[in-house]
């Protein structure tokens, strides 16, 4: 599978596009949302504006009328507007009476407004009508009780609602053509902010890109500040990783040069049938796997060390490393002291590496009693590994730490184990050092490694 295959079976989509999909639906729904309520506030003032005219000319004409002689309703003075005296011209006013014939505007010519039931009031009532097929109207009316008269007169005044709704359709195109415009540019805004906000992503991509193709180690442009401690960590894991690399060449640089003497020895020892081959194949034989354990225990530990989970308990280590030490010298006495719920920030496996060498010495070389103590503070789990032998010189504990150093070539052994222990410590970020013991009066062991943060027990020593 190719590799632009395997990228586009592996992404969740264009981020820009989400953004501006996620951009254009909000915008979209709060200009729907805002068009609406400004199509509803305006296209109600335009229509109180048309009603409140229509109320105008209602009130002229209540104040205008007056009872005839025979009873009927007359107005004393005409109405203003012209279009009353027009036939069929949109503006229409009528007085209905019962038992009496209405009194309508000469604009209504043959026709007259319907008249419904009694209004129970005195207020204006507002009612949209159809009752002239080609021409709907919007009709005012009120009933009145005219001074001399005992007749509740309506008064209606209609007009045609074609202007209003030309006003209203006016207002809806015009709303939509600017919140379209509006909703085009805020999209656009949208897109540009994007793709100016997503810039500096693709000058990380373009900069990751350099390094792969090896013009360049790190990624040192300058970036936003939400971009910065990533950034930061890109190139702490990058950096990490050429540690890694580094030691892993410098190790294999080491084994093969640690290998190649002792391949040499052997060669040269076989091309001149020396007469003690078996002895010196076995003795070079033994020095080469020495080197090779002590280079494996740094790899593994250098290949753990980057776990963020590493975690050991320290009692069940310690418990273990002391039954399979007293296997070995059954002679000897453990003692084991501190807290049990200690954890240390190290693989279990190195961790019983570094307690087996340092226990396995005390036992070997003490004089029949070993104390090992535990205590957690600042951060650290310190074990101090303590025995009644004769101790060691304190201008020779530094060197003992050197691969292959022996004091005491009388007992078995590899001279690698507390070079490996060092080197492993080390590269955990703990340390070991060398001193007299207080208690017993021989070599005390101090060997300290990074606290588990989980060490629950740690934190209130610590605290105390």
């Amino acid at each position: 599978m190719s590799e632009a295959a395997i990228q586009k079976r592996r992404s969740t989509g264009s981020l820009s596009r989400r953004m501006i999909l996620i951009a254009t639906a909000w915008i979209g729904l709060l200009l729907l949302g805002g068009g609406l309520a400004l199509d509803r506030v305006l296209s109600n003032a335009i229509t109180r504006n048309f009603d409140d005219s229509l109320a105008y000319v209602l009130t002229a004409m209540i104040a205008s009328a007056e009872i005839g002689p025979g009873g009927e309703v007359l107005l004393n003075r005409p109405l203003g507007d012209q279009r009353f005296l027009e036939p069929n011209s949109g503006l229409y006013y009528q007085i209905s009476g019962q038992g009496y014939e209405p009194f309508r505007s000469r604009s209504l010519w043959d026709r007259s407004l319907k008249v419904g039931g009694l209004h129970n009031d005195i207020d204006v009532h507002v009612r949209d009508s159809k009752e002239f097929t080609d021409e709907p109207l919007r009709i005012l009316e009120r009933d009145v009780v005219l001074p001399g008269s005992k007749i509740r007169w309506r008064f209606q005044v209609a007009q045609s609602r074609q202007q209003l709704d030309e006003q209203i359709a006016v207002l809806r195109k015009t709303l939509v053509r600017s919140f379209a415009l509006l909703g085009i540019g805020l999209i656009v805004l949208a897109a540009l902010q994007t793709y100016y906000g997503l810039w500096p992503l693709r000058r990380v991509r373009r900069a990751i890109q350099k390094m792969r193709s090896g013009t360049a180690t790190r990624v040192d442009e300058p970036l936003p500040d939400e971009l910065a401690p990533m950034v930061e960590e890109l190139n702490g894991l990058i950096e990490h990783n050429e540690t890694q690399a580094e030691e892993a060449r410098r190790h294999a640089g080491n084994l093969a040069h640690a290998l190649k003497t002792p391949l040499t020895v052997i060669m040269n020892a076989a091309t001149a049938n020396a007469a003690d081959l078996p002895e010196t194949v076995c003795r070079e034989a033994t020095t080469m796997r020495r080197q090779v354990d002590h280079h494996l225990a740094r790899a593994r530990a250098v290949g753990r060390r980057g776990h963020a989970h590493s975690r050991a308990d320290v009692w069940p280590g310690l418990e273990a490393v002391e039954r399979a030490v007293a296997r070995l010298y059954p002679q000897v006495r453990i003692d084991i002291a501190g807290p049990k719920n200690l954890a240390v920030h190290v693989e279990r496996q190195d961790l019983d590496e570094l307690l087996g060498n340092l226990i396995e010495n005390a036992a070997k070389y003490g004089g029949g009693s070993v104390f090992v103590t535990v205590s957690g503070e600042a951060g650290f789990v310190e074990f101090l590994i303590e025995d009644d032998g004769a101790g060691i010189p304190e201008e020779e504990r530094q060197r003992i730490f050197d691969r292959g150093a022996r004091l005491d070539t009388s007992k078995p052994g590899t001279g690698l184990g507390l070079a490996i222990v060092r080197d492993v410590a080390e590269i955990y970020g703990g340390t070991v050092t060398l001193e007299e013991s207080e208690d017993l009066g021989g070599l005390a062991a101090r060997l300290r490694l990074p606290a588990a943060e989980e060490s629950g027990s740690l934190r209130s020593s610590a605290n105390r």
